[in-house]
């Protein structure tokens, strides 16, 4: 392993530039919803619901380095790699160095020594193969080094990694060894691997982080500047500057299921990220590490095929879905109804969410979709007829006015010409999938069957614990009112048999509707029966619920049922 080398004096040095050297910049391609901030709300395998915006943001990113002729490494996952692989190939084509970042975004703390080196090899194999050259270096998926975890550097060494910039030096981590701050070599059993540090300012028992990124766009610039003058004028070890490319994108989509904490660490100041950024470009000359530690960007990749690198339990999964059959009976006809109220914004997370669970219907069922906008004032209408109007099984309602979830849905259900209808939330809080489940419990004499995340083999992920209170005291209640006892009565996620509900006349607004339609075919005789379902919390855009409103409306349709029930009438 060289040493690092020493930076050339005779490089032509813009005006007012205080040292003729290069620093490290090192950009992030991820997308917006792949970062760490949402890691506890969206896993992996939720991931292909977002809308992608990884490759336009690498794009932004690459035409602004381009303007200031900076070289710069670009960590990215092995997934992007994977489903994606043309980015890499233009970063690697214009000249940049590409380096892994883990395959998903799994901590290390949550990987045991073995599955850190199946990330590190799955993703290595991905990104080679996209980038077509050698990727000499690591930074972690999620967060970053802590004294604790540099167990890692020994097995990046060992699989012939040449560096790793996961270590991030905070409070008193390096209070003890503060040469760990600046670009150093770490050895392991005839093995050397460079440690490149993301750069902190201050004291050794009282590391401050100010490497970039979220640092940059929180902190007052002046102040900012300030340190990385002060860097450069006392220290000969390079700045380590690092963005993410989503960071150049303030229109990106909202993802709301978070708390106010979050959203300003993820969304603030998004819009002057990239004049910060020239400030910096302008004032000072960056470049990539491989090139800081005399390492060859452009060398030719070097890895094992990727089904070598595999995991035994992921070849063994690939073969069983490559090797599932195809029904032998008949696909069944089904209708999905889905009902939109201002949700331009979640459309797209809708379409591919769909897309993602239809491979599974089309094995079993011939699917139909009836969507229904309850007389929506934004582009609701107009986006969803450009993203599914040319498909044959689509169909389109357009209500004149808002009149309520129930009633869109009931609309729908008159639009179909399936017996089997299915009602689905736009905001896709309830997997598709799981009607997959609740369908064949459609059996003779039953009419509706229900999500119930209440179900004692249900669950309810992130949602906030003043919601699941509302709904399960209100299911308390109609629980003592009606003949079939369920442990969720307010799910829009249902199964309808058409004959039996297209008839049903609902009074209420809202998500009521969707209670007082349940009620009214229980009350007629309806057979209804529940299925356990898992209920997330909406990830795009804002709930239509006003709760106060919806408390009273609950206490007046159980008054007004009680009536039915126990008189006969209405009130």
């Amino acid at each position: 392993m060289p040493d690092a080398p020493v930076p050339d004096p005779t490089l032509d040095v813009p005006t007012g530039l205080p040292a003729p050297r290069r620093h490290l910049l090192t950009v992030v391609v991820e997308d917006y919803f792949q970062h760490s901030a949402f890691s506890n709300l969206i896993q992996p395998d939720r991931w292909r619901r977002f809308e992608a915006r990884v490759g336009t943001n690498t794009r932004r990113a690459l035409a602004l380095l381009d303007e200031y002729d900076i070289k710069a490494t670009f960590f990215t996952g092995g997934w992007i790699a994977e489903k994606m692989p043309d980015i890499l190939a233009e970063v690697a084509g214009r000249g940049h160095e590409v380096a892994s970042k883990g395959f998903y975004h799994r901590p290390l703390r949550e990987m045991s020594h073995r599955e850190f080196r199946d990330d590190l090899r799955r993703s290595r194999v991905a990104i080679e193969r996209a980038s077509g050259v050698r990727c000499w270096g690591h930074r972690v998926a999620q967060g970053t080094f802590t004294p604790e975890d540099l167990w890692a550097l020994d097995v990046l060494a060992e699989e012939g990694f040449a560096y790793d910039s996961s270590f991030f030096p905070r409070l008193a981590d390096i209070r003890k060894e503060p040469w760990r701050r600046y670009p150093h070599l770490h050895h392991h059993a005839g093995h050397d691997l460079w440690e490149v540090p993301l750069s902190s300012v201050g004291p050794a028992w009282m590391s401050i982080p100010a490497a970039g990124g979220n640092y940059f766009r929180q902190m007052p610039p002046g102040l900012m500047r300030m340190v990385v003058e002060s860097w450069d004028r006392a220290l000969d070890a390079p700045f380590n500057l690092y963005f993410h490319v989503w960071e150049l994108d303030p229109e990106m989509p909202r993802i709301d299921a978070v708390n106010r904490l979050t959203r300003v660490r993820q969304y603030r100041n998004l819009d002057k990220m990239e004049g910060i950024l020239r400030d910096y470009f302008a004032r000072y000359r960056f470049g990539s590490i491989a090139a800081h530690l005399g390492l060859d960007p452009a060398a030719p990749a070097a890895t094992r095929a990727a089904e070598d690198v595999l995991p035994a339990g992921a070849r063994a999964s690939k073969r069983r879905k490559a090797s599932l059959p195809p029904s032998d009976e008949p696909p069944v006809p089904i209708t999905i109804v889905i009902p939109l109220f201002n949700e331009e914004e979640a459309l797209p997370y809708l379409r591919n969410t769909l897309d993602e669970a239809m491979l599974d219907f089309y094995r079993r069922y011939d699917v139909k979709f009836v969507f229904v906008d309850d007389g929506s004032t934004d582009s609701t209408w107009n986006v969803l007829r450009t993203m599914f109007g040319q498909r044959t099984n689509c169909a389109f309602v357009q209500q004149p006015k808002n009149s309520g979830v129930a009633a869109a849905i009931l609309a729908g259900i008159r639009a179909a010409t399936t017996e089997v209808v299915c009602s689905i939330d736009c905001d896709c809080t309830y997997d598709p999938r799981q009607l997959l489940e609740m369908i064949p419990m459609m059996t003779d004499g039953v009419d509706m069957v229900t999500a119930s995340p209440y179900h004692p083999q249900g669950q309810v992920m992130n949602v906030p614990e003043w919601r699941l209170a509302l709904s399960k005291g209100l299911s308390f209640l109609y629980r003592r009112l009606l003949h079939n006892h369920l442990a969720t009565y307010t799910a829009c996620f249902r199964v309808y048999r058409r004959s039996a509900v297209e008839q049903v006349e609902v009074t209420e607004g809202g998500y009521l509707g969707v209670v007082e339609m349940l009620a009214r075919m229980d009350l007629a005789g309806s057979r209804i029966v529940e299925a356990p379902a898992v209920l997330e919390v909406r990830m795009m855009g804002q709930s239509k619920m006003k709760v106060v409103r919806t408390i009273r409306g609950h206490l007046g349709l159980l008054a007004r049922m009680t009536a039915t029930r126990f008189r006969g009438k209405v009130t």
